[in-house]
């Protein structure tokens, strides 16, 4: 599957939910940061994102319900050195009835291209169960609104296609 990548400036259109630049403990020996710190940047800001929609500390501890990560995937398209400025913006591709599928974008603001991409399968759990469960109205809504807002983007995500919702 070929994919288009989208522009720094395309994925900008989607508010940031990260903003940092590069630490020095995060350089491998390869000079670039390490693959662990994409995906905790990237796992991060989809947690920005969860949080933003209401899925917090009082919506587990209260409602004990939360969301678990079942599956990832991980594309790098430039590398990311020490100092580099990186922006991470987080949309919402679709959901079900108890699952949700996002793509964090990571872009390196210094040379303005996508660094990396994380898509992300996340199913929602009811805690005490420890089992899938229903999206609870609000943040279907909420979610729906997100998904909205992605649609009306110009540009397609660029997708791994093996992740994606059953139905």
């Amino acid at each position: 599957m070929r994919h288009v990548i989208p522009t720094a400036e395309q994925i900008r259109e989607i508010p940031a939910a990260l903003s940092a630049a590069v630490t020095a403990c995060q350089i491998d020996d390869n000079g670039h940061m390490n693959v662990l710190h994409y995906l905790d940047l990237s796992s991060q800001a989809a947690d920005v994102l969860m949080r933003e929609l209401g899925v917090d500390e009082s919506y587990r501890g209260d409602r004990r319900l939360g969301v678990f990560t079942a599956e990832h995937h991980l594309v790098y398209y430039s590398e990311l050195r020490a100092g580099d400025p990186f922006t991470v913006h987080v949309r919402v591709l679709e959901r079900s009835d108890k699952a949700m599928h996002l793509m964090t974008f990571l872009v390196d603001d210094k040379r303005d291209v996508l660094s990396n991409t994380l898509e992300i399968m996340l199913v929602h759990v009811d805690l005490e169960e420890r089992r899938a469960s229903p999206v609870p109205d609000d943040l279907a809504a909420a979610l729906d609104r997100k998904i909205a807002a992605g649609n009306a983007l110009t540009w397609p995500a660029p997708v791994c296609g093996s992740l994606r919702i059953r139905r």
